[in-house]
């Protein structure tokens, strides 16, 4: 039960608490929204990404295909515009190749640091345009 709590009260990397990354499609190591991680969690899926279609792209020739439904893992397949918990080590993968989606930084978890710099992450963060919703301007 005290694991769970602590999870709850994760922080994003900008030190503020966690914002869900996304309900539909239900997101995150849980699927309950939220980037956040698990000891279990071998991926660590902590960064809350805008898919571009070459990033599905991209994914999908590294052996991760994320755009075939699969309803048997209730997972519909994502396109482009869907927001998800990627792994960190994916996203690096995706950086060096030019091809990182935007993130979501208020959704993308503190442990995300580990892995990728505050200004790295800054540089890909998603603007959203006020009254548009979520754009995939960055």
């Amino acid at each position: 039960m005290q694991a769970a709590h602590r999870q709850f009260f994760a922080l994003n990397v900008l030190g503020t608490p966690l914002e869900s990354c996304c309900a539909d499609p239900a997101t995150g190591y849980f699927r309950d929204g939220y980037c956040r991680i698990a000891e279990e969690d071998r991926g660590t899926h902590v960064m809350c990404a805008v898919m571009t279609n070459d990033f599905l792209q991209f994914s999908r020739s590294r052996g991760n295909d994320l755009i075939t439904p699969h309803p048997e893992m209730s997972f519909p397949g994502l396109r482009e515009g869907d927001r998800w918990c990627l792994c960190a080590l994916r996203w690096v993968e995706a950086a060096q190749a030019g091809v990182a989606p935007p993130v979501v930084l208020a959704a993308t978890h503190s442990r995300a640091l580990e892995y990728i710099s505050l200004a790295a992450l800054l540089a890909h963060q998603l603007i959203e345009t006020p009254g548009a919703g979520a754009g995939l301007e960055a």
